[in-house]
């Protein structure tokens, strides 16, 4: 779901040991709050989630703010999108939230250069909090935009490779592959055509296969998204062209895009227990660390291995990284009730009693590094894969724009053309989507 070490230090344990004691404190920031934090209040919180499960994993948390604030009270509201929440800050008035949660990483230019999440440095100063020794790099650069943060992470999402460690074995694949080219040896041996189809695929490379889109791609390779000047570098860097063309031989050399749709359209729902990773479809599965819960609830009859996913040949140093993403938490920007709502969100966000219930609860990674490390965080040697990838000073998520993810939805449908065969140069569909990317953003400020 950009780069700091995993390695615990004394320094940083002192200074991320003073950031939490700050959160404790309380007083007016100066941002255009008045309220006091200290009255008796009601906020209302506005979250996406709607799974029974993690309902009752969001009201748990708030239950425990409530415990440590007994003068606020929270009336929450759950299964609010990103569409709902930009209809209510954009209307303002009294009846909409004080505290909002978005899980569109890709929106949080939009968010904090049109002001529709108030910018929080204010209270972040005057609570103290060092950031940088609090949260991981990635998920401080997703939640800011051009200097202004006007969010923090509740928790966030790494993206790693899942495998049938009973199909590698019986292939006999000793260890996961981690070069893209032994990615593709190992994908096309765990390969059994069947017909015009397969009894099962190594791996699903078209980006409609769950999860295998441009960005996750991308991110196991050295890139560069825009230059200096904030212009689209797609046909610049080469990193790009790399990836496509690594990409499209993939599809070639495990059956062709006409024969691969086919069956691709014989899996189950992606949410669902007939998933293709669930059945044995498809041996391996680019996918974020809530799989394997939804993996071992769906009963699956074979043993579940996890990795980082592989890199580009010549980046094997890097190898570790991944893509993260995840949910941001903001204020709403008409709330008259700021200074309070910022003890939600601190709370939320900061504490690592908070952090690690709700990770515990919904299975997501950790979004601090007390909590990634805390005792009471419930792991194991697979789940242990997506913290490790959280931490790693490569890992990366793609940056915020002013008009949100369009430039992301521009490249992925170029993709869509390219594996298909309906563009066949390369170099001119990348600089025509370059010139795309570059006239959307220009129209949108």
């Amino acid at each position: 779901m950009p780069g700091i070490s995993a390695k615990a230090t004394l320094a940083v344990a002192a200074s991320v040991s003073f950031a939490l004691l700050a959160t404790a404190c309380t007083g007016q920031a100066d941002s255009g709050a008045s309220d006091d934090p200290n009255a008796e209040t009601t906020l209302t919180f506005w979250h996406g989630w709607s799974a029974p499960a993690e309902v009752k994993a969001v009201q748990a948390n708030v239950d425990r703010f409530e415990k440590a604030h007994p003068n606020i009270k929270v009336k929450v509201v759950g299964n609010i999108n990103d569409d709902k929440l930009n209809q209510a800050l954009r209307a303002g008035g009294s009846n909409g939230p004080d505290v909002v949660s978005s899980f569109t990483t890709s929106n949080i230019g939009k968010f904090c250069s049109s002001g529709a999440f108030a910018d929080l440095k204010p209270f972040i100063e005057k609570s103290k909090l060092d950031l940088d020794a609090l949260i991981p790099k990635p998920m401080l650069d997703y939640t800011q935009f051009e200097g202004v943060r006007c969010a923090l992470p509740l928790l966030g999402d790494a993206y790693g490779l899942y495998y049938d460690k009973d199909a590698f074995a019986a292939a006999g694949i000793k260890a996961p592959p981690k070069t893209w080219s032994e990615f593709a040896e190992v994908a096309k041996k765990l390969t059994e055509p069947k017909g015009d189809g397969y009894e099962r695929l190594g791996f699903m490379p078209n980006y409609h296969g769950y999860e295998t889109v441009v960005d996750h791609y991308m991110s196991q390779w050295d890139h560069a998204y825009f230059d200096q000047d904030g212009k689209s570098s797609v046909a610049e860097d080469p990193a790009f062209a790399e990836m496509f063309t690594y990409q499209k031989k993939l599809v070639d050399d495990l059956g062709g895009f006409a024969r691969l749709e086919k069956y691709r359209n014989t899996f189950g729902d992606e949410w669902g227990a007939k998933h293709p990773f669930h059945t044995g479809q498809v041996a391996m599965q680019l996918d974020g660390e809530w799989r394997l819960g939804m993996a071992k609830d769906a009963g699956v009859g074979f043993e579940i291995g996890t990795a980082p996913m592989p890199v580009a040949d010549d980046e094997v140093d890097e190898y570790g990284k991944g893509f993260l993403s995840g949910t941001v938490m903001g204020i709403a920007p008409q709330s008259a009730k700021k200074n309070a709502a910022w003890e939600l969100v601190k709370y939320m966000t900061t504490d690592t009693e908070a952090v690690v219930a709700f990770a515990n609860a919904i299975r997501n990674v950790p979004s601090t590094f007390p909590a990634l490390k805390s005792p009471d965080l419930e792991t194991d040697p697979a789940f242990k894969t997506f913290l490790d990838i959280a931490q790693h000073p490569e890992s990366n998520s793609p940056p915020a724009s002013v008009n949100g993810s369009t430039y992301q939805l521009t490249l992925q449908d170029f993709g869509y053309q390219y594996e298909s065969g309906k563009v066949k140069d390369l170099k001119a569909g990348l600089e025509k989507t370059a010139e795309q990317i570059d006239r959307d953003i220009e129209q949108t400020k």
